[in-house]
Protein backbone atom coordinates (compact mmCIF):
# COMPACT_ATOMS: atom_id res chain seq x y z
CA UNK A 1 0.00 0.00 0.00
CA UNK A 2 2.78 2.39 0.95
CA UNK A 3 4.69 1.52 -2.23
CA UNK A 4 1.64 2.23 -4.38
CA UNK A 5 1.19 5.64 -2.75
CA UNK A 6 4.82 6.48 -3.45
CA UNK A 7 4.39 5.51 -7.10
CA UNK A 8 1.23 7.58 -7.27
CA UNK A 9 3.12 10.67 -6.08
CA UNK A 10 6.14 10.08 -8.33
CA UNK A 11 4.79 12.22 -11.23
CA UNK A 12 4.24 15.09 -8.80
CA UNK A 13 7.81 14.84 -7.54
CA UNK A 14 9.10 14.77 -11.11
CA UNK A 15 7.11 17.93 -11.87
CA UNK A 16 8.72 19.66 -8.90
CA UNK A 17 12.23 18.45 -9.78
CA UNK A 18 13.10 21.21 -12.34
CA UNK A 19 12.13 23.88 -9.81
CA UNK A 20 14.21 22.20 -7.11
CA UNK A 21 17.22 22.08 -9.44
CA UNK A 22 16.87 25.79 -10.21
CA UNK A 23 16.62 26.61 -6.50
CA UNK A 24 19.79 24.62 -5.81
CA UNK A 25 21.68 26.30 -8.65
CA UNK A 26 20.60 29.89 -8.02
CA UNK A 27 20.02 29.90 -4.25
CA UNK A 28 22.10 27.23 -2.53
CA UNK A 29 25.28 27.10 -4.61
CA UNK A 30 25.77 30.90 -4.36
CA UNK A 31 25.88 30.50 -0.55
CA UNK A 32 29.62 29.91 -1.05
CA UNK A 33 29.77 33.68 -1.48
CA UNK A 34 28.94 34.12 2.21
CA UNK A 35 32.65 33.55 2.83
CA UNK A 36 33.30 37.02 1.39
CA UNK A 37 31.79 38.59 4.52
CA UNK A 38 34.62 37.10 6.61
CA UNK A 39 37.48 37.92 4.23
CA UNK A 40 39.24 40.84 2.61
CA UNK A 41 37.92 39.64 -0.71
CA UNK A 42 40.23 40.03 -3.70
CA UNK A 43 38.45 38.95 -6.92
CA UNK A 44 41.61 38.81 -9.03
CA UNK A 45 41.85 34.99 -8.95
CA UNK A 46 38.30 34.17 -10.04
CA UNK A 47 36.50 31.40 -8.18
CA UNK A 48 39.60 30.59 -6.11
CA UNK A 49 39.35 34.05 -4.56
CA UNK A 50 36.62 32.70 -2.27
CA UNK A 51 39.20 30.43 -0.63
CA UNK A 52 42.47 32.35 -0.99
CA UNK A 53 41.50 35.85 0.18
CA UNK A 54 42.85 36.89 3.63
CA UNK A 55 40.55 35.77 6.47
CA UNK A 56 39.51 38.60 8.85
CA UNK A 57 36.70 36.96 10.84
CA UNK A 58 34.01 39.35 12.11
CA UNK A 59 35.97 42.51 11.30
CA UNK A 60 33.46 43.74 8.71
CA UNK A 61 30.50 43.15 11.02
CA UNK A 62 32.19 45.13 13.79
CA UNK A 63 32.94 47.96 11.36
CA UNK A 64 29.38 47.82 10.08
CA UNK A 65 27.97 48.64 13.51
CA UNK A 66 30.12 51.79 13.67
CA UNK A 67 28.86 53.26 10.38
CA UNK A 68 26.38 56.08 11.17
CA UNK A 69 24.47 55.48 7.93
CA UNK A 70 23.77 51.84 8.80
CA UNK A 71 21.38 52.60 11.65
CA UNK A 72 19.62 55.07 9.38
CA UNK A 73 19.09 52.59 6.55
CA UNK A 74 17.82 49.93 8.97
CA UNK A 75 15.36 52.43 10.44
CA UNK A 76 14.22 53.54 6.99
CA UNK A 77 13.76 49.92 5.93
CA UNK A 78 11.60 49.10 8.95
CA UNK A 79 9.49 52.26 8.66
CA UNK A 80 8.85 51.98 4.92
CA UNK A 81 8.12 48.25 5.00
CA UNK A 82 5.79 48.65 8.00
CA UNK A 83 3.87 51.44 6.26
CA UNK A 84 3.56 49.31 3.13
CA UNK A 85 2.32 46.27 5.06
CA UNK A 86 -0.39 48.26 6.84
CA UNK A 87 -1.50 50.15 3.71
CA UNK A 88 -1.49 47.02 1.55
CA UNK A 89 -3.92 45.39 3.97
CA UNK A 90 -6.26 48.29 4.70
CA UNK A 91 -6.76 49.43 1.10
CA UNK A 92 -7.46 46.00 -0.47
CA UNK A 93 -9.84 45.08 2.36
CA UNK A 94 -11.75 48.33 1.92
CA UNK A 95 -11.93 47.99 -1.87
CA UNK A 96 -13.01 44.34 -1.64
CA UNK A 97 -15.82 45.31 0.75
CA UNK A 98 -17.01 47.98 -1.68
CA UNK A 99 -16.81 45.67 -4.70
CA UNK A 100 -18.68 42.96 -2.82
CA UNK A 101 -21.68 45.28 -2.55
CA UNK A 102 -21.81 46.00 -6.29
CA UNK A 103 -24.85 44.45 -7.93
CA UNK A 104 -23.73 44.80 -11.55
CA UNK A 105 -21.46 41.79 -12.18
CA UNK A 106 -20.07 43.12 -15.47
CA UNK A 107 -18.95 46.39 -13.91
CA UNK A 108 -17.57 44.54 -10.90
CA UNK A 109 -15.38 42.29 -13.06
CA UNK A 110 -14.25 45.23 -15.19
CA UNK A 111 -13.10 47.12 -12.10
CA UNK A 112 -11.33 44.02 -10.75
CA UNK A 113 -9.43 43.56 -14.00
CA UNK A 114 -8.51 47.24 -14.26
CA UNK A 115 -7.09 47.55 -10.74
CA UNK A 116 -5.24 44.23 -11.09
CA UNK A 117 -3.34 45.16 -14.27
CA UNK A 118 -0.70 47.45 -12.64
CA UNK A 119 0.51 44.47 -10.61
CA UNK A 120 2.19 43.13 -13.78
CA UNK A 121 3.99 46.35 -14.74
CA UNK A 122 7.69 46.55 -13.90
CA UNK A 123 8.97 49.26 -11.56
CA UNK A 124 11.47 50.17 -14.26
CA UNK A 125 8.52 51.40 -16.31
CA UNK A 126 6.45 52.72 -13.41
CA UNK A 127 9.43 54.56 -11.91
CA UNK A 128 9.76 56.74 -15.01
CA UNK A 129 6.00 57.29 -15.16
CA UNK A 130 5.76 58.42 -11.53
CA UNK A 131 8.79 60.68 -11.87
CA UNK A 132 6.85 62.54 -14.56
CA UNK A 133 3.49 62.44 -12.78
CA UNK A 134 4.93 63.71 -9.47
CA UNK A 135 7.20 66.37 -10.97
CA UNK A 136 6.84 69.70 -9.10
CA UNK A 137 6.90 71.69 -12.34
CA UNK A 138 5.18 69.61 -15.03
CA UNK A 139 3.56 66.74 -13.13
CA UNK A 140 -0.21 66.34 -13.40
CA UNK A 141 -0.53 65.71 -9.65
CA UNK A 142 0.91 69.11 -8.73
CA UNK A 143 -1.14 70.76 -11.45
CA UNK A 144 -4.29 69.35 -9.89
CA UNK A 145 -3.16 70.50 -6.46
CA UNK A 146 -2.54 73.94 -7.89
CA UNK A 147 -6.19 74.16 -8.98
CA UNK A 148 -7.23 74.09 -5.32
CA UNK A 149 -4.55 76.53 -4.19
CA UNK A 150 -1.87 74.12 -2.94
CA UNK A 151 1.71 74.97 -3.80
CA UNK A 152 3.78 72.42 -5.76
CA UNK A 153 5.21 69.57 -3.67
CA UNK A 154 8.50 67.90 -4.58
CA UNK A 155 7.29 64.40 -3.72
CA UNK A 156 10.46 62.62 -4.86
CA UNK A 157 12.89 65.27 -3.61
CA UNK A 158 11.53 66.14 -0.17
CA UNK A 159 12.27 63.88 2.80
CA UNK A 160 8.92 64.79 4.34
CA UNK A 161 7.00 63.41 1.36
CA UNK A 162 9.20 60.72 -0.14
CA UNK A 163 7.99 57.87 2.08
CA UNK A 164 4.38 58.89 1.47
CA UNK A 165 5.01 58.80 -2.28
CA UNK A 166 6.62 55.36 -1.99
CA UNK A 167 3.75 53.86 -0.03
CA UNK A 168 1.06 55.48 -2.20
CA UNK A 169 2.60 54.27 -5.47
CA UNK A 170 3.25 50.80 -4.06
CA UNK A 171 -0.38 50.51 -2.95
CA UNK A 172 -1.59 51.70 -6.37
CA UNK A 173 0.46 48.97 -8.03
CA UNK A 174 -0.39 46.07 -5.70
CA UNK A 175 -3.80 46.63 -4.10
CA UNK A 176 -5.55 44.92 -7.02
CA UNK A 177 -3.85 41.64 -6.20
CA UNK A 178 -4.84 41.90 -2.53
CA UNK A 179 -8.40 42.75 -3.52
CA UNK A 180 -8.67 39.50 -5.49
CA UNK A 181 -7.48 37.55 -2.44
CA UNK A 182 -10.03 39.12 -0.09
CA UNK A 183 -12.87 38.86 -2.61
CA UNK A 184 -12.12 35.16 -2.89
CA UNK A 185 -12.33 34.92 0.90
CA UNK A 186 -15.64 36.78 0.91
CA UNK A 187 -17.17 34.26 -1.51
CA UNK A 188 -16.59 31.59 1.13
CA UNK A 189 -18.91 33.27 3.61
CA UNK A 190 -22.29 31.58 4.04
CA UNK A 191 -24.82 33.67 2.02
CA UNK A 192 -27.61 32.74 4.45
CA UNK A 193 -25.94 35.01 7.00
CA UNK A 194 -26.51 37.98 4.70
CA UNK A 195 -30.10 36.92 4.06
CA UNK A 196 -30.77 36.69 7.77
CA UNK A 197 -29.16 40.08 8.36
CA UNK A 198 -31.24 41.69 5.59
CA UNK A 199 -34.37 40.14 7.07
CA UNK A 200 -33.48 41.82 10.37
CA UNK A 201 -33.09 45.15 8.58
CA UNK A 202 -29.30 45.38 8.57
CA UNK A 203 -27.88 47.77 5.97
CA UNK A 204 -24.67 47.55 3.95
CA UNK A 205 -22.50 48.94 6.74
CA UNK A 206 -23.81 46.62 9.43
CA UNK A 207 -23.57 43.57 7.18
CA UNK A 208 -19.97 44.43 6.34
CA UNK A 209 -19.05 45.10 9.97
CA UNK A 210 -20.77 42.11 11.57
CA UNK A 211 -20.56 39.47 8.80
CA UNK A 212 -18.02 40.22 6.06
CA UNK A 213 -15.12 41.49 8.16
CA UNK A 214 -15.38 38.71 10.79
CA UNK A 215 -15.68 36.21 7.94
CA UNK A 216 -12.43 37.26 6.29
CA UNK A 217 -10.60 38.11 9.53
CA UNK A 218 -8.62 34.83 9.54
CA UNK A 219 -7.29 35.65 6.04
CA UNK A 220 -6.44 39.21 7.12
CA UNK A 221 -4.54 37.94 10.16
CA UNK A 222 -2.80 35.27 8.09
CA UNK A 223 -1.67 37.75 5.42
CA UNK A 224 -0.48 40.16 8.12
CA UNK A 225 1.54 37.50 9.90
CA UNK A 226 3.13 36.23 6.68
CA UNK A 227 3.98 39.77 5.59
CA UNK A 228 5.97 40.25 8.78
CA UNK A 229 8.72 38.24 7.09
CA UNK A 230 9.12 41.15 4.64
CA UNK A 231 10.01 43.73 7.27
CA UNK A 232 13.61 43.80 6.02
CA UNK A 233 12.49 44.18 2.39
CA UNK A 234 11.16 47.64 1.67
CA UNK A 235 11.15 47.22 -2.12
CA UNK A 236 14.54 47.70 -3.76
CA UNK A 237 13.27 47.84 -7.35
CA UNK A 238 10.76 50.58 -6.56
CA UNK A 239 13.07 52.74 -4.45
CA UNK A 240 16.06 52.31 -6.77
CA UNK A 241 14.02 53.64 -9.69
CA UNK A 242 12.54 56.57 -7.75
CA UNK A 243 15.06 57.81 -5.19
CA UNK A 244 18.01 60.19 -5.44
CA UNK A 245 20.75 61.47 -3.06
CA UNK A 246 18.46 64.26 -1.82
CA UNK A 247 16.15 61.75 -0.11
CA UNK A 248 18.75 59.31 1.23
CA UNK A 249 17.85 60.49 4.73
CA UNK A 250 14.31 59.09 4.49
CA UNK A 251 14.46 56.66 1.56
CA UNK A 252 17.79 54.86 1.69
CA UNK A 253 17.19 51.22 2.68
CA UNK A 254 19.40 48.18 3.30
CA UNK A 255 19.22 46.93 -0.29
CA UNK A 256 20.11 50.29 -1.88
CA UNK A 257 22.90 50.69 0.68
CA UNK A 258 24.29 47.28 -0.30
CA UNK A 259 24.06 48.20 -3.98
CA UNK A 260 26.11 51.37 -3.50
CA UNK A 261 28.87 49.96 -1.30
CA UNK A 262 29.04 46.67 -3.20
CA UNK A 263 28.59 47.43 -6.89
CA UNK A 264 29.40 51.14 -6.99
CA UNK A 265 32.21 51.36 -4.41
CA UNK A 266 33.40 47.75 -4.99
CA UNK A 267 33.59 47.05 -1.23
CA UNK A 268 32.47 43.47 -1.71
CA UNK A 269 33.25 42.14 1.75
CA UNK A 270 31.39 44.90 3.57
CA UNK A 271 28.41 44.64 1.22
CA UNK A 272 28.27 40.88 1.78
CA UNK A 273 28.37 41.43 5.55
CA UNK A 274 25.38 43.78 5.30
CA UNK A 275 23.53 41.31 3.09
CA UNK A 276 24.26 38.44 5.49
CA UNK A 277 23.03 40.52 8.42
CA UNK A 278 19.78 41.18 6.59
CA UNK A 279 19.41 37.54 5.55
CA UNK A 280 19.82 36.26 9.11
CA UNK A 281 17.18 38.68 10.43
CA UNK A 282 14.86 37.84 7.52
CA UNK A 283 15.28 34.10 8.13
CA UNK A 284 14.34 34.63 11.78
CA UNK A 285 11.27 36.66 10.78
CA UNK A 286 10.20 34.05 8.19
CA UNK A 287 10.53 31.23 10.73
CA UNK A 288 8.71 33.19 13.43
CA UNK A 289 5.87 34.27 11.15
CA UNK A 290 5.44 30.72 9.85
CA UNK A 291 5.32 29.35 13.41
CA UNK A 292 2.81 31.99 14.50
CA UNK A 293 0.60 31.40 11.45
CA UNK A 294 0.68 27.64 12.09
CA UNK A 295 0.15 28.01 15.84
CA UNK A 296 -2.78 30.43 15.72
CA UNK A 297 -4.23 30.17 12.19
CA UNK A 298 -3.48 26.49 11.48
CA UNK A 299 -1.68 27.52 8.27
CA UNK A 300 1.06 25.28 6.97
CA UNK A 301 3.02 24.94 3.72
CA UNK A 302 4.28 21.40 4.22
Amino acid sequence: MKLSLERKHLPLHLMVLPGVILVIIYHYLPLVGVLIAFENFRPNRGFLSFFTSPWVGTKHFEYLLTIPDFSRVVTNTLIISSMKIVANIMVPVTVSLLLNEMMHEGMKKAIQTTIYLPHFISWVVLGGIFVDLLSPSTGIVNRMLGLIGIRPIFFLGDNRWFRVALVATDVWKNFGFGTVVYLAAITGIDPTLYEAAMADGAGYTRRAWHITIPGILPIIVLVTVLNMSNLMNAGFDQIFNMYNPIVYQSGDIIDTFVYRIGLVDARYSLATAVGLFKSVISAFLVSTSYYVSYRFMNYRIF
